[in-house]
């Protein structure tokens, strides 16, 4: 609605300042007139990220013992990736094995900046990420792993403060690692809290899990809770309905704590996109993957959807379309139907990192792999975007993929996709907005209004190209740009020497919902 009045009022307002030409906005065309159907390769509104792995240095910092400077330098590459990318969101691992990448007042200094657990940065990483990505009006979706302790089994390379060492009872050794004991309560709390800590204290947009909870099965090897499920599991069943029940209160608890303190921060899961074959049950995917996060994982993954304990769910949908042990043409469809009627927002986990080097099916060698996805997901409703892992493989671009992809898919900016249950209120609108036109382009400059603004959209369309389509896409999307003050500036560049625009600029709040967008002219 606000966006149909805004087109009246650009109407309104190109007809006044044209002298008196006839506005033909009061008469939009039809919502099934072919010029207005919405594109399905620039959609306004779509989530896009990549992973940014810490742990074992896959991503950053490229490895150990750098330099604060060093760090950031590499870090704010990989966000200058992003707006290369057409990103608008990025997914940092800040808690790769209970450990931190902030000053915590729970866990210690990750060895994976400095190559020793315990060793400040000489700066606050965390911080850092949070202010470089918001400059660039990228979310900052801060990725915690829950119970991994350890890449390895001695527990005495834990600093000597390290929760786990004050509470060796929590450690099971399971895989060639440590882990805390989940059906520990005191344990969960330790985790609940190591995360909460970095929700109060900085201006994070989403806490994000990926697809870790109870370790991966190992052959031949047993996680040792027996004495804890007797110990806590009276009243269920069976072992695997006492874990499940683990990993749903920690889930249940953290989203209850996180929108106690800031409701407007997000909560996503990334989970192993196979809740359980078919085979196993009827309501499952109709798959054979040899993983099902419900029996092996004890993450109850559908039911976190159900109970809409989370704002969004990311499958890791990591095979090619057609691959029969797990079809991506499968298993995307049966995501949709599980969020379809709920509020909670489902993008697709995508595996650039199988791109040229996977074995394990030939569409990998295709370059267009990944765009035949992005094309599969456009005609889906329910999937509003997707997260790529992890960021160096989209930097690499192995056979072109993620230039194809992107020349095919994210050739426009694209806003956020908003959460109404979360907070639906637009801020005000911006006023004064004016154009001036001169050597570097067109100069936009306007005022804000509203207290709570985080971002701008600004549209641009030529005035007479007979275009009078609601923005319900990105065509016109000419740029989005954080907030930076009371007034604000933006020079399009772009913009054809001797053409006439019509620009519009709205406001958007930290959840993306959008005021009333305010239309000026540039002269010639």
């Amino acid at each position: 609605m606000r966006v149909w009045r805004a087109m009246g009022v650009l109407g309104a307002t190109a007809g006044l300042l044209l002298g008196g030409l006839p506005s033909t906005a009061s008469a939009v065309p039809a919502a099934d007139d072919g010029k207005c159907v919405p594109s399905q390769t620039t959609p306004l509104r779509q989530f896009r990220a990549s992973w940014v792995a810490s742990v074992v240095n896959i991503d950053w910092p490229s490895k150990t013992g750098l330099s604060a400077a060093q760090q950031q330098a590499e870090l704010i590459s990989w966000l200058d990736d992003a707006v290369r990318q057409r990103h608008n969101a990025v997914i940092l691992q800040v808690r790769p094995t209970a450990d931190a990448f902030w000053p915590s007042r729970v866990e210690p200094w990750s060895q994976y900046l400095s190559g020793k657990q315990g060793v400040d940065p000489g700066y606050d990483p965390l911080a850092f990420a949070v202010a470089e990505a918001h400059k660039r009006n990228l979310e900052l979706h801060a990725w915690f792993n829950p119970y991994r302790l350890s890449m390895g089994t001695d527990i005495n390379t834990l600093v000597p403060t390290h929760p786990a060492r004050q509470n060796p009872d929590w450690v099971v050794t399971y895989g060639g690692k440590l882990y805390y004991n989940p059906g520990i309560p005191a344990a969960r709390k330790l985790v609940e809290a190591a995360i909460m800590d970095a929700v109060s204290r900085y201006d994070i947009d989403g806490v994000h899990f990926d697809d870790y909870f109870y370790p991966y099965p190992v052959a031949g090897q047993v996680f040792d809770d027996a004495a804890t499920y007797a110990q806590y599991g009276a009243g269920f069943p069976d072992l695997k309905s006492w874990r499940r029940n683990n990993i749903d209160l920690l889930i249940e608890e953290l989203q209850q704590q996180i929108k106690a303190v800031k409701p407007w921060v997000k909560f996503g899961i990334s989970p192993f996109a196979v809740w359980r074959n078919k085979a196993t049950d009827p309501e499952g995917t109709d798959t054979t993957a040899g993983v099902q996060t419900y029996d092996d994982l004890a993450a109850d993954t559908r039911r976190w959807v159900r109970e809409e304990w989370i704002d969004y769910i990311v499958p890791q949908v990591y095979w090619a379309g057609g691959f029969a042990p797990a079809d991506y043409n499968k298993i995307v469809p049966w995501w949709a139907e599980q969020v379809r009627g709920t509020r909670v927002h489902l993008y697709i986990g995508e595996a650039t990192y199988k791109v040229g080097t996977s074995t394990q099916s030939p569409d990998w060698a295709d370059p267009a792999e990944l765009s035949d996805h992005m094309a599969f997901g456009s005609a889906i409703p329910e999937v509003k975007g997707n997260i790529f892992f992890s960021a160096k493989d989209v930097r690499a671009d192995r056979l072109g993929a993620t230039t194809l992809l992107n020349n095919t898919w994210y050739t426009r900016p694209a806003l956020i996709p908003a959460m109404p249950e979360l907070d639906s209120r637009p801020p005000l609108p911006p006023i004064a907005v004016h154009a001036t036109r001169g050597a570097s382009g067109v100069q936009l400059k306007w005022r804000r209004t509203s207290a709570d603004t985080t971002s701008y959209a600004v549209y641009r369309r030529e005035l007479l190209s007979g275009d009078h389509c609601p923005d319900n896409d990105a065509r016109n999307l000419v740029a989005t740009l954080r907030s930076t003050g009371a007034t604000q500036s933006y020079v399009d560049s772009t913009a054809v020497p001797g053409k006439l625009y019509l620009y519009s600029v709205a406001a958007l709040d930290r959840l993306s919902n959008q005021s009333i967008a305010i239309p000026t002219l540039s002269l010639r």
